[in-house]
């Protein structure tokens, strides 16, 4: 994005790159300061032809007062071909309108000299992965459902009519792509009504918002064109952050696309649900990662061979093969291992000239990538599918499954308390009076593994799984819990009070009230019939489960 900006000022592509390793790459107004700073010092290795650094044209980028500001006479020190000029503004004030103070961060400013703000130029510095993203809707490789011919999609884009939309899927589906590639695809139907500006909820707040919402509408007003703004991890903006795109999506002022890992329902507010379709993106099948792969290994411009300079590269298909089956349906983990594999195998290339080449084998990949890539987050949408995978193949009796899904757990990550406080649950609510001795084996599995920890106590998990998968089950206890809460919850009025002979009479003004009386001490008198429940509930049933077993349990 930095770069994108001081391409935008005018900036060579090579000054810009060195002003953003300078001064770190993460602050546009630092590498514009440094970029000014060698205007009073040229020097010839500032451009490849070895002329001196001439300022580019700045002015719409500058608030400048409406008087004509006082000439200064020119410094000895500056360039002979050097014009003077308005004093130039603090780099600080670059982007920002007259009656605003400085804005923290440089507003994400999209040009409108052209439609396509894809157009730019591509840096060696570029991860793989961002070189190959698809610039329009029809080269995006994996997501067929979403974007068949009569998705809806693909009939906005048609009509130049982009709906408000939430992209939601696993990491590097095409989240970012899609949405960059139906700004792009729709400005080539001929209209070219929509620019696009990308907002990251990591780095931004609700100032930057504003602040990309007004330009919006002053680039409305100017160019009747519409703004799409993109934000990246929209979920971790809190509610009232989410709550400050909702007038702008509904007074049409921009088109919203938001993109998430998380399940919008837990994760995003029901106003902006309200607004916004919710788009679901599938992982990436293995042979659609092979796909993108070998686009990447085949693209003379931007792909791999970019990477690698004047050096050619050979890919195998075998490391093709293990990259796309063991990246776990993200492209971007994919490109990224490749792009490693293919600086490895360059690695042991020697001698000069062009003819060189870069042999990718199955060992570079497997060196690259390290060990399988999982996608599991503790506290986000795979964690929860997973426990409750674990869950149900116990309940349903499937050993084998049940140990599949503890060792992905563990795998990804998760705490092996947490896995051991479900087993303690699941030991009543699913075993329950069936086997008393589950919850046993539950409780002592939860100490072992408090003792031990990983990775000893994963044979100890895996044991209570088994256990409890092949152990019988019963509900009777679980179901009896809910019908009793709602009985009590549903009761009409105040709940009825303790009956008075089941009450405890300890002083001599209880016992003359009735606490306590004709009360039958059950073990001096088994047989007696004596009832304990309410007048209104006396009879009532709620657990099933038979006289016999009852005793033994």
């Amino acid at each position: 994005m930095e770069m994108e900006q001081l391409l935008s000022m005018g900036f060579p592509s090579e000054l810009a790159a060195q002003a953003l390793a300078a001064t770190g790459g993460k602050s546009t107004v630092k590498a514009t300061e440094w970029i000014l700073s060698q205007t009073s010092h040229p020097h010839p290795n500032n451009s490849p032809n070895g002329s001196s650094f001439q300022q580019p044209k700045l002015d719409r980028f500058f608030h400048f007062p409406s008087s004509k500001p006082k000439q200064e006479p020119s410094s000895p020190s500056n360039s002979p071909t050097q014009t003077t000029t308005a004093p130039l503004p603090p780099p600080h004030q670059l982007l920002s309108t007259p009656t605003s103070p400085p804005s923290k961060r440089p507003k994400v400013f999209s040009p409108s000299s052209t439609s396509n703000p894809h157009y730019h130029t591509i840096s060696n510095d570029e991860p793989l992965s961002e070189r190959m993203r698809p610039r329009t809707i029809d080269d995006v490789i994996g997501q067929d459902l979403l974007l068949s011919q009569n998705s809806l999609l693909h009939s906005a884009i048609r009509c130049s009519r982009i709906p408000s939309i939430i992209l939601w899927g696993p990491p590097g589906t095409g989240k970012t792509s899609i949405a960059r590639a139906i700004v792009t695809s729709a400005n080539s139907q001929g209209s070219s009504s929509y620019r696009f500006v990308s907002l990251s909820a990591v780095s931004c707040g609700v100032k930057d918002v504003r602040d990309a919402v007004e330009d919006a509408r002053k680039f409305k007003l100017k160019n009747s064109k519409r703004t799409v703004l993109f934000l990246d991890e929209v979920h971790r903006f809190n509610k009232s952050q989410q709550d400050s795109f909702l007038p702008v999506i509904e007074d049409g002022t921009i088109v919203f696309i938001g993109a998430t890992t998380e399940n919008p329902s837990f994760h995003l507010v029901t106003p902006l649900l309200s607004r916004c379709r919710v788009l679901t993106l599938s992982p990436l099948n293995p042979h659609h990662v092979q796909t993108i792969l070998m686009r990447a290994v085949k693209d003379p411009d931007k792909g791999l061979s970019k990477s690698l300079g004047s050096l050619g590269v050979d890919v195998s298909e075998d490391a093709v093969e293990f990259l796309s089956t063991n990246c776990d349906g993200d492209a971007r983990v994919a490109l990224n291992a490749l792009e490693i594999s293919a600086a490895t195998a360059a690695a042991r290339v020697g001698g000069d000239g062009d003819l060189r080449l870069a042999s990718v084998s199955l060992d570079d990949a497997k060196e690259a990538l390290q060990s399988k890539h999982l996608a599991y987050d503790r506290a986000g949408e795979e964690h929860y599918n997973l426990i409750s995978a674990l869950h149900k193949s116990m309940r349903g009796s499937d050993a084998n499954a049940s140990i599949y899904w503890l060792v992905r757990m563990m795998e990804g990550g998760e705490q092996p308390l947490y896995i051991a406080r479900r087993l303690v649950r699941f030991a009543s609510e699913d075993v329950g009076l069936a086997d008393p001795l589950a919850l046993n084996q539950a409780v002592s599995c939860y100490q072992a593994c408090h003792f031990l920890g990983m990775p000893e106590c994963n044979v100890i998990l895996a044991q209570c799984v088994a256990y409890l998968a092949l152990a019988p089950k019963s509900i009777s206890v679980y179901r009896a819990m809910g019908a009793a809460q709602k009985a009590v919850r549903e009761s009409v009025g105040q709940n009825e009070g303790v009956p008075l002979h089941l009450r405890n009479a300890p002083t001599k003004l209880m016992k003359e009230v009735g606490y306590g009386k004709d009360y039958i001490y059950t073990p001096d008198n088994p047989t007696a019939n004596q009832s304990f429940l309410p007048p209104s509930l006396q009879g009532y049933k709620f657990l099933d489960w038979p006289a016999s077993n009852a005793n033994n349990g």
